[in-house]
């Protein structure tokens, strides 16, 4: 989704790892502007602008610009980022140009509504499969998210991707059958009803302790077996 947001970048004349550290020393964040066949432009941003849309409402699926040289700038994506995994500081990111009259895939974030029957009046459990789909569309229609209605779902129904509303401009991206949620039996209440017998069963025995104590006696027997034939061979030499 397109937002009135513009990033100040810097063009970067130098590359490499020293260059990046340097960079992050003071504050900034490498990174690289390619797409629409133009040749591609090391840039330098504010970390806290870039974070600042990531946590925004549209996350990574916002259509911001980006200011390469005064007086020009261009519409831009995230396309991938990257974070300390100890400090969670943004260590470089890719941006991509977007032809806002051209089509483009993306994927968005699915929401359930509703509290599932299933899990009101069967005890089940509602499981989020997959949280967003893939589509495609042009950059100024991308949702922040879709909703799907829950409500009337039983233990052993789902709700696939086929099943979410969109817009004839918007194409599905996904397989149609896949699954974002269902609602499944608590496997808690499925190992106590398999413990717990039927009314008017008896309860299963136990392996009967002689039968142990018989295999037991077999094998030894057959290790004494084993011994004498060897002291009858002995003999015989």
């Amino acid at each position: 989704m397109r937002k009135e947001i513009t990033v100040p970048a810097s063009v970067r004349e130098t590359r490499g790892k020293n260059e990046a550290r340097r960079l992050r020393a003071n504050g900034m964040v490498p990174a690289v502007l390619y797409g629409s066949g133009q040749a591609s432009v090391a840039l330098s941003l504010d970390p806290k602008q870039i974070f600042k849309i990531l946590h925004s409402s549209t996350g990574h699926n916002t259509v911001f610009d980006v200011t390469v040289r005064e007086g020009e700038s261009t519409p831009v994506m995230l396309v991938d980022w990257q974070l300390d995994p100890v400090k969670d500081n943004l260590l470089h990111l890719d941006l991509k140009r977007i032809d806002l009259t051209k089509r483009l895939r993306a994927a968005v974030p699915i929401r359930t509504q509703g509290e599932p029957a299933g899990v009101k009046l069967q005890g089940g459990l509602l499981e989020l499969i997959t949280r967003e789909i893939e589509i495609e569309c042009l950059p100024d229609e991308i949702p922040e998210y879709f909703t799907i209605e829950v409500g009337e779902l039983m233990i052993g129904d789902a709700k696939r991707a086929s099943d979410v509303a969109l817009p004839e401009s918007i194409k599905l991206l996904s397989q149609a059958d896949s699954v974002l949620a269902h609602v499944v039996a608590l496997r808690v209440e499925a190992v106590a009803a398999e413990a717990v017998p039927a009314e008017g069963e008896a309860a299963p025995a136990a392996e009967p302790e002689v039968i142990k104590k018989g295999k037991k006696e077999e094998e030894a027997g057959a290790e004494a077996g084993e011994k004498e034939k060897g002291k009858e061979k002995g003999k015989k030499k």
